[in-house]
């Protein structure tokens, strides 16, 4: 059973909430109010009787009358429409989605790590391949908000979102956050789920997937050692391996990421209080 204690608007480094005001009942086509939000964040939308959400081509099962909607990292700037069923009746609303607020980091790494050699393209493509498959597995939530913290105590998260210039040459947006920690610290499970991926990849070095149902997946990399195995149910809480510095890193650390529908969002806004979230009234 998902639930998460969630009050009026709220302005966070994330979000900033210019309007909130829309009313219970909406016509098909007309979008009404707006609030802006920053690529990787998340908008809440609560209706009683609400029973589905839509973004874009896709649609999936509000939880207890609410909507989630994560906004991917590279979102573009603009508005966005969201919508919801409530009843026979499809309500929208729309958003608007603030310029890219992170900045430039350079960093310099091991040469292969930039420019793998071609011995290892082949396994770079089908880790990829096999990650990507874990995006959209159907499932009910299992998680509560906040989640847990993957370390405790938990340190100042760092870098989300950085255009990331790896040895002169320029990567991916920094999608999850980066932990400090010394080598051999426990590393946790933030909410009760399936492991769903658990093997050490080219570039996220030991890595963990968790399935926490409603399509929100974590990630835990650069690993020293990995406790769980594939198919393993786990409890909020529980240890599933140790902070490390394997794969495509500047030091020891731990990498936390999450997607949720799909997208790449700031973990630190479902780690924190849940009343920070963006929410659009009924």
């Amino acid at each position: 059973m998902f639930s998460a204690r969630v009050s009026g608007p709220t302005t966070s480094v994330l979000v900033a909430l210019l309007t909130a005001v829309v009313p219970r009942s909406l016509s098909a086509a007309e979008p009404v109010g707006q609030l802006t939000v920053h690529p990787g964040g998340v908008v809440r939308w609560h209706g009683s009787g609400s029973w589905t959400c839509g973004l874009g081509g896709e649609e999936w099962p509000a939880i207890d009358d609410t909507c989630w909607y994560p906004i991917d990292i590279l979102a573009d700037e603009g508005p966005l429409t969201l919508r919801r069923t409530r009843g026979d009746a499809t309500e929208r609303t729309t958003v608007h989605v603030g310029p890219y607020p992170y900045p430039e980091q350079m960093l310099t790494v091991d040469p292969e790590m930039v420019r793998p050699p071609e011995t290892q393209l082949e396994r770079i493509r089908l880790e990829t391949e096999r990650v990507g498959a874990l995006w959209n597995r159907p499932g009910p939530a299992r998680f509560t908000l906040p989640l847990a913290p993957p370390l405790r105590p938990l340190p100042e998260a760092r870098s989300f979102g950085s255009r990331r210039i790896l040895n002169d040459e320029p990567r991916s947006p920094h999608s999850g956050v980066d932990f400090s920690g010394a080598t051999g610290t426990p590393v946790f499970a933030v909410a009760d789920g399936l492991v769903v991926l658990a093997d050490e990849h080219y570039f996220a070095g030991k890595s963990i997937y968790i399935d926490h149902g409603d399509q929100l997946v974590s990630m835990y990399f650069h690993l020293s050692e990995i406790s769980v195995s594939e198919g393993d149910a786990v409890l909020s809480g529980t240890s599933i391996g140790a902070v490390g510095a394997t794969g495509r890193v500047t030091g020891t650390h731990l990498h936390f990421g999450l997607r949720w529908h799909g997208s790449r969002i700031d973990p630190r806004v479902l780690l924190g209080p849940s009343s920070k979230i963006t929410t659009i009234g009924e």
